[in-house]
């Protein structure tokens, strides 16, 4: 893919390197020309020190062959100046970070995917491993359901039980679905069937409707106060 960044923070920095090294051809605009040229010493990809706010600097970047524009700057009103040029200027797939929650509907309005404030983000994320240091990672969709990934222990209620088996004897809560089941590092995971016996240090992927709970966590093993 062709992809435009734009800003070179603490954001930007990680999905340029990210993007690179996916093999995408990525073009960078940043303002501050400190950060420009660090990034340039860095990554093997075209950076513009200028104005992203500046139609002209987009068209520059390579707008008319671009698959998607990501903004990652520090202020919601130059977001949002870029998402408005990016779809005058017709790019595809137009996407940027949020930092004030009341402009998320404004940002959805002119047609920008967005990610809600990273830091908040971040102090969910730090907040969770204390919480529930069971979970190995997490992802919320939508209002409250989560996919999160769990290792099974050896004494856990569903261990040694069939998905099938798990779920008549209401181990296992109907809104909760097993994705998918890394075992002994086999790759690709293994697709889970009715019939796919639970083990123990099995990695799961879990879908949960409801989001976790401390009864969910109960049936991988895992007590919490």
């Amino acid at each position: 893919m062709y992809i435009i960044v734009v800003g070179a923070g603490d954001i930007g920095t990680p999905l340029v390197d990210i993007a690179t090294r996916s093999g995408n051809e990525v073009v960078v605009i940043e303002q501050d020309e400190e950060r420009a040229d660090r990034l340039a010493g860095e990554y093997d990809c075209l950076i513009l020190n200028a104005d992203a706010t500046i139609k002209n600097t987009l068209q520059d970047a390579g707008a008319d062959q671009a698959d998607a524009i990501i903004s990652t700057t520090d202020r919601d009103a130059t977001n949002i100046m870029i998402c408005l040029l990016a779809n005058e200027l017709e790019i595809p797939s137009v996407v940027s970070v949020v930092h004030n929650p009341d402009h998320m509907r404004l940002f959805r309005q002119v047609g920008a995917h967005t990610m809600k404030n990273p830091e908040e983000l971040i102090a969910e994320h730090l907040y969770r491993g204390v919480a529930r240091p069971s979970i190995v990672d997490y992802m919320r969709i939508g209002e409250q359901a989560e996919v999160f990934e769990i290792t099974v222990e050896d004494d856990a209620p569903i261990a040694g039980r069939t998905l099938h088996e798990a779920a008549t004897n209401d181990i296992l809560p109907g809104d909760v679905l097993v994705v998918a089941i890394e075992r002994n590092g086999q790759d690709p995971p293994v697709t889970p069937q009715g019939n796919t016996r639970i083990e123990p240090d099995d990695l799961l992927t879990i879908y949960a409707a409801s989001g976790v709970t401390s009864e969910l966590v109960q049936v991988f093993g895992y007590s919490e106060k």
